[in-house]
């Protein structure tokens, strides 16, 4: 994959928007609190677009998504040195951390095809919830934050669109 930086493993990340711009994030399983956006590891001989079609498909159930941009390089993040531990032992690998390609994806169909309890794989998350993008950046975890805020600043001519805010609760 042109452009990888070495020592970082290949991963892609997909910033899903609904129709009013807000951010899809879900919150780990093994982590609580911990909110992220989908994202996964790439597949030998896999392309990064299709490697993300695939992770939000099976972490999500979501295949309803139409691709929107992408950032146009490689961001990378370092593990802090217990992820690190854990994560090299469990991908039987020497990384540093990890190179993403991030894709902007606006979600097309109702809620209802969000299934995060029986996607595909494995369950990573235990909810999900819709924020804005100061929120996505907020919620993450600190050594995620500086990657999820360039892409928030790479895809924010996308998030700051004017769209009329819903209120989804029932306090209102």
């Amino acid at each position: 994959m042109e452009g990888l930086p070495p020592g970082y493993r290949p991963n892609v990340g997909v910033c899903l928007i609904n129709s009013d711009n807000q951010v899809f994030v879900a919150s780990r399983l093994n982590v609580p609190g911990a909110w992220q956006m989908p994202q996964g590891g790439i597949e030998d001989g896999e392309e990064p677009i299709s490697a993300a079609i695939r992770e939000l498909r099976e972490e999500t159930g979501i295949a309803s998504a139409e691709l929107i941009s992408e950032v146009p390089k490689w961001l990378t993040y370092d593990f802090p040195p217990t992820v690190k531990a854990k994560v090299n032992r469990l991908w039987g690998g020497e990384w540093h951390g990890q190179a993403q390609k991030w894709f902007l994806m606006r979600f097309t169909k109702d809620e209802s095809e969000i299934n995060i309890a029986s996607g595909e794989a494995k369950p990573e998350f235990s909810e999900w919830k819709w924020v804005n993008p100061e929120e996505v950046i907020e919620q993450a975890v600190d050594y995620k934050r500086p990657t999820y805020e360039e892409v928030m600043r790479t895809f924010s001519p996308y998030l700051t669109e004017s769209k009329a805010a819903k209120c989804r609760s029932t306090k209102w």
